[in-house]
């Protein structure tokens, strides 16, 4: 293997394993969870005791501060999907949409029973406010040499 290739191998695989956590420790997915297993609502719909799993689906992105999740959840009496939606604003995620979709039944909005149990507001749309990211743009990188192997002789 060329030597340029296990640096950048090197070095995916050490990004990698720095920045990655599991979506099941996420700030919205854990605000989620304490809700759905503490909410009267959804012991009702799945059965009490509410449990929660932890392989988390969907995506969120720091860079651009939005989150969209989904996780199952289950009970004595059924089993149902727990989507969760957030916004990072000052550096801060807050969940903007939470609900349960019990199977083989209607969407179950959550995220006034959350503000009501927090005492905050779902993060607003703000067009005027900061980004998430930084607000300088990464400098480009330096001078970058390819070496490429000699062609065939002739050409």
């Amino acid at each position: 293997m060329p030597r340029f290739s296990l640096a950048a191998v090197g070095l995916v695989v050490s990004l990698a394993a720095v920045g990655c956590r599991p979506l099941s420790q996420h700030p919205i997915v854990v605000e989620a969870v304490e809700e759905v297993r503490g909410n009267t609502r959804v012991a009702e719909i799945l059965g009490a005791p509410v449990t929660c799993s932890t392989a988390v689906r969907g995506t969120a992105n720091e860079t651009d501060g939005i989150a969209s999740l989904q996780f199952d959840a289950s009970g004595s009496k059924g089993k149902g999907v727990i989507a969760v939606e957030g916004k990072k604003t000052r550096d801060e995620w807050g969940v903007t949409m939470l609900e349960l979709r019990p199977a083989g039944g209607d969407k179950i909005s959550l995220t006034a029973d959350l503000e009501a149990r927090t005492g905050t507001d779902t993060p607003k749309f703000d067009p005027g406010a900061q980004s998430a990211s930084s607000a300088q743009p990464a400098p480009p990188p330096g001078d970058i040499e390819i070496v490429l192997p000699p062609g065939p002789p002739g050409q």
